[in-house]
């Protein structure tokens, strides 16, 4: 089952999309632009957080310079689960930051799909993706699972929808988790991630990419 993410970003200019360190020329706002977004690396050092736990960083940029920018840690875990029934599984802890620089509020909404899915490169490797509703704060980035209470939130929720609303303040950030449950290893690197193509928001898993929501563009054009 599918269920969607919607970011609705009420900002006044229309967001085109540019890969880091690229020489685009900014324009106007339409399908193919925002298509046309790269996954790459972070180079520039972070002020607030450690940059070597960022796997990419999406920025988006509007003609007025303000940005949207998305970035998806390295994966951090103990690896091992036993649920209270004595059921094993392999988990994962990422977290994602995504940082407004825009002149108005964004109104996250994260909803994932209630079942498993298979990842195509490890056949029979089902796994489910869940969404605490923790932040993600400095200091809790050098600890185990990120400073996340893993066992207790799997007891309690591995079994639940997961949905995550929040609002990213003007010109303010805000970083949450992402665990990924499975009922084993894929047998290499693990790696995940947030994305934007057109107006679809994507959540990678290795080799599978899931469809989980929109932005409206219409509300992102420049007003008069």
């Amino acid at each position: 089952m599918r269920k969607n993410i919607i970011i609705l970003i009420l900002a006044t200019t229309g967001l085109i999309s540019c890969k880091q360190g690229s020489k685009s020329t900014p324009n106007t706002v339409d399908i193919e632009t925002l298509d046309s977004t790269k996954n790459v690396k972070s180079q520039k050092p972070s002020a607030k957080h450690n940059e070597n736990n960022f796997y990419t960083k999406y920025e988006y940029t509007e003609s007025n310079g303000a940005r949207l920018i998305i970035q998806n840690s390295f994966p951090k875990s103990g690896i091992n689960y036993t649920d209270p029934n004595g059921k094993k599984y392999i988990y994962a802890v990422f977290w994602t930051r995504i940082t407004n620089k825009t002149n108005n509020p964004i109104e996250l909404t994260i909803d994932f799909p209630l079942d498993s899915f298979e990842i195509p490169s490890s056949s029979g490797n089902y796994m489910k993706l869940l969404l605490p509703s923790d932040t993600l704060t400095i200091d809790k980035e050098p600890l185990n699972d990120y400073g996340l209470t893993i066992k207790s939130f799997l007891d309690n929720h591995r079994h639940k929808s997961s949905l995550l609303k929040r609002t990213i303040n003007a010109k303010g950030s805000s970083a949450f988790y992402v665990v990924t449950l499975s009922n084993r290893g894929v047998g290499g690197t693990l790696r995940t991630g947030f994305s934007l193509k057109g107006q679809n928001l994507f959540y990678r898993v290795n080799d599978k990419e899931i469809l989980c929501g929109k932005i409206d563009l219409t509300k992102l054009m420049l007003r008069k």
